[in-house]
């Protein structure tokens, strides 16, 4: 039985009658045998080429190391992944406030991983094996390969290479990377840096031509609009299907981010999901639970990478904006996998991706896509180049419905509705979009469909890159029109952000009072989060835009952003003398009668 997952052990090492390891991966997360978790993803590649690997979870830091050494020394390199979230994400709130549970954790235990364990597992290696090549990876490594502002320290960091003494880092999701790297070094010792899709720390530089050289880091640190202007070039190489190489100067040496691979194929993305994972924690955790595990035990993932492009997401950064979608046969295979668990009961939670209806999406013209800069497809206008079929989708969910033993299945990720109500010139694609919405509004919303408007200022979403809030208001219409129908009583359930770059306090009065109009109390609201590698948060921390370099407000202080954020509450007893008092101190008491 122990066999069946990789191994995390010196005796499950034994059992498999192996006497040395070919790779070690460290990992900040719970061991979930499953394909929406990294580190399974990566040993389950590696294991399939031919690999003897293993995975240390959540390995201790605070005593004598001995989960760093139990292993010994791995013949070709160690592994980092900090985990399926940044690490400072998953342990503060906006707000800094340290929280409660972490859900890659068994039984949500809080204090499992360090803060940054990229940088903390990784020096420990680095010192009790100085001779073993590190290599990073994973969503905190990712975003953070370049000088990058860290919310939490509220100051801007080098590239996380730099703080980690690691020797290669990876970036955006792993798979051709690992497999090229593991192939490279079985020939020589060597760190390669070539590979596509990697970082590394170099002293001595070859400029090509087609270098794109970015400020150094020291005058980022005296001049932020110099960060800010970083930060369109690195967006940009992010969602180019043939990037540049980027160069920035840290001190003495270099940073080198090689341009990423092209998109995964059909046949690649399937070969990931393919993998024999148990899909299951590892059994050390047993009678635990694993909250986010708990959250996606019976959902699908039918596809990657998300070129929405929204000003404060790090999919298109991690992911690019290129949709890599499985096969069918590949989706139904996992669904029947997924049948077989011992407490399926019939439902699916998820039939979903990073936006939950982008599957086989893509350009008409695959040519003009190459050479594209645009980060985002569908902002400030949805382009005339992309195909926004739903029918390949529409497919998908019916063949899925269609095997015995399925009850439902619902979709949890988020849709996005500007994609439904797009008005395509072919009138094939737009009654695939009506059929599409009709479909997910009778057949898979659990009683509730979450969508993300994120605000109802126009200024805002445009900052956002978000659509115009007519679009949701119009898309209400359609739910609440074909609940009616079908005498269903589902709900809408809209999420919202506040002191998001380019919001003011009248802002959030405008939205308290068309939520009001809407008859909306809201539940699904946040206060805007700076994570590494967004054009939000280089707007929020330089005060630029990044594409026009000009000046952009944000809110900041502790006052600013409850002052914006209780607007969201307008409808609770106890927040409407403050609402009344900030309206009059921002000069704005004609919205008092609006609201009250």
């Amino acid at each position: 039985m122990k066999t069946n997952w990789l191994p995390t052990t010196k005796k499950e090492v034994e059992l498999r009658g192996w006497d040395e390891l070919d790779i070690i991966i460290f990992s900040g997360d719970a061991y979930v045998d499953h394909p929406s978790f990294g580190a399974a993803v990566i040993g389950r590649i590696l294991e399939a080429e031919g690999l003897r690997v293993a995975i240390i979870p959540q390995p201790n830091w605070r005593d004598d190391l001995r989960d760093f050494k139990k292993l010994g020394k791995p013949r070709l390199f160690f592994g980092i992944s900090a985990g399926c979230m940044d690490s400072m994400v998953n342990k503060y709130t906006a707000n800094k406030r340290l929280r409660s549970e972490d859900a890659y954790t068994p039984d949500g235990r809080p204090d499992m991983r360090p803060e940054y364990p990229t940088i903390v597992y990784s020096k420990i290696l680095k010192e009790i094996y100085p001779d073993v090549p590190v290599v990073l990876g994973s969503i905190e490594a990712s975003l953070r390969r370049l000088t990058h502002y860290d919310y939490w320290q509220d100051k801007l960091r080098k590239s996380i290479l730099c703080d980690s003494s690691a020797d290669i880092l990876i970036y955006g999701m792993g798979e051709k990377p690992i497999i090229e790297l593991a192939k490279r070094l079985q020939q020589d010792k060597s760190i390669p840096t070539d590979i596509p899709q990697t970082v590394y720390l170099t002293k001595q530089i070859e400029k090509q031509e087609t270098d794109i050289l970015l400020s150094s880091h020291e005058d980022c640190l005296k001049d932020k609009k110099k960060q800010a202007a970083n930060f369109r070039y690195i967006e940009e190489e992010s969602n180019k299907y043939a990037a540049s190489r980027i160069l920035q100067q840290v001190g003495n040496e270099w940073v080198v981010v090689n341009p990423p691979y092209p998109p995964m194929s059909q046949q690649e993305i399937d070969r990931s999901h393919d993998l024999p994972y148990t899909r299951l924690p590892h059994p050390k955790y047993k009678n635990k639970r694993i909250p986010a595990y708990d959250m996606i035990k019976f959902s699908i993932n039918l596809h990657r990478g998300c070129f929405g492009g929204c000003a404060f997401c790090t999919i298109s950064a991690h992911q690019g904006k290129f949709i890599a979608s499985r096969s069918k046969e590949s989706i139904l295979r996992e669904v029947k996998k997924v049948m077989e668990l011992p407490d399926f009961k019939g439902y699916l939670s998820d039939l979903g991706g990073p936006s939950a209806n982008m599957y086989k999406m893509e350009g008409k013209d695959g040519n003009m896509c190459k050479r594209c800069k645009r980060p985002s497809c569908i902002h400030p206008k949805i382009c005339p180049n992309l195909n926004t079929d739903h029918r390949p989708l529409l497919d998908i969910y019916r063949s899925v419905d269609a095997i015995p033993g399925i009850k439902k299945s619902f979709i949890g990720s988020g849709v996005r509705y500007d994609l439904m109500l797009h008005d395509s010139k072919d009138s094939a694609i737009n009654r695939a979009s009506n059929e599409y919405t009709r479909e997910l509004i009778i057949n898979h919303v659990s009683g509730r469909l979450k969508v993300a408007p994120e605000h109802t200022s126009d200024s805002v979403l445009y900052v956002m890159r978000k659509p115009s809030f007519d679009q949701f208001e119009t898309f209400k219409k359609t739910f609440d029109k074909i609940n009616k129908e079908n005498n269903l009583r589902q709900q809408l359930i809209p999420y919202f952000i506040s002191s998001h770059p380019g919001c003011k306090e009248e802002d959030m009065a405008e939205l308290a009072i068309t939520t009001k109009r809407l008859n909306f109390h809201l539940e699904q609201v946040q206060d805007f989060t700076p994570t590494p590698m967004t054009i939000a948060t280089e707007a929020f921390y330089t005060g630029f835009h990044p594409y026009t370099l000009k000046p952009i407000f944000s809110a900041k202080t502790q006052r600013e952003k409850l002052a914006q954020r209780q607007f969201f509450f307008w409808y609770k007893p106890e927040e409407r003398k403050q609402i009344i008092a900030e309206l009059k101190r921002i000069g704005r008491s004609d919205l008092i009668k609006k609201l009250y």
